[in-house]
């Protein structure tokens, strides 16, 4: 079975106590500075579970070199949010959402920066918008992600046997993923309201038979010359 450990804590605190290369991969979903509810309907179930996060402010160098510090290789979503702190690569992942960004006013799509320069860049096809997802939403955070897009990053860029951190766990999707994937993983979530959901979410997917088992998504191959 695998080690899946949640702290409800800082991650920068978490981060000063380790030592250098203490993971192996760290899949990370900082917040992108752009609102709790960014265009989303202020009247929504999300707006029932208020808590501290307002994720009005992106993390800043301090927090890049400390992730880069403490992990062999990131997976950084938002990437488009903080091209000034990473370095260029030949990998960019990117989640189309299936969305209209005229008619829904959402993103169509988001984008992963990696360090993992085994794979050309990669278009990752699941539907997140609407009624058409491609799996249930859990629904306590507002920038959730599906637990079936980290399944796919874990099968594509992680190998047996790595440890993965997540430093901001938000809807703890990871979790779930990387329970059913086989990797051991340590999450922080500084939030109280958002980890105790989490918690639960996760033990309560420990405690039934799977519901579902994430389908492969459909992915493309990009060929990315960084000299462009």
């Amino acid at each position: 079975m695998p080690q899946i450990e949640l702290l409800h804590t800082d991650c920068m605190e978490y981060m000063a106590g380790l030592p250098d290369k203490a993971f192996d991969l760290a899949i990370v979903d900082p917040p992108y500075g752009i609102g709790e509810n960014w265009k989303k309907d202020r009247f929504s179930d999300f707006y029932r579970h208020r808590s501290s996060y307002a994720n009005e402010q992106a993390p800043d160098s301090a927090y890049f070199q400390e992730l880069f510090r403490v992990s062999t290789h990131q997976i950084i979503w938002g990437a488009n949010y903080y091209w000034q702190h990473l370095r260029p690569t030949t990998n960019i992942i990117v989640w189309d959402k299936g969305g209209d960004p005229v008619t829904q006013h959402i993103s169509a799509c988001e984008l992963a920066w990696t360090s993992i320069t085994e794979h050309a860049g990669m278009v990752i096809r699941l539907w997140w918008t609407g009624f058409v997802r491609c799996e249930p939403r859990y629904g306590t955070h507002p920038h959730e992600k599906p637990v079936s897009l980290y399944a796919h990053l874990l099968r594509h860029y992680a190998k047996p046997g790595m440890r993965i951190l997540d430093t901001h766990g938000g809807g703890m999707s990871i979790a779930i993923a990387c329970d059913i994937e086989g990797f051991d993983l340590t999450l922080c979530e500084i939030d109280a309201d958002y980890f105790a959901a989490g918690k639960k979410r996760l033990a309560d997917h420990q405690a039934q038979p799977r519901l579902f088992t994430p389908e492969p998504p459909q992915s493309t191959q990009l060929q990315i010359d960084p000299a462009a």
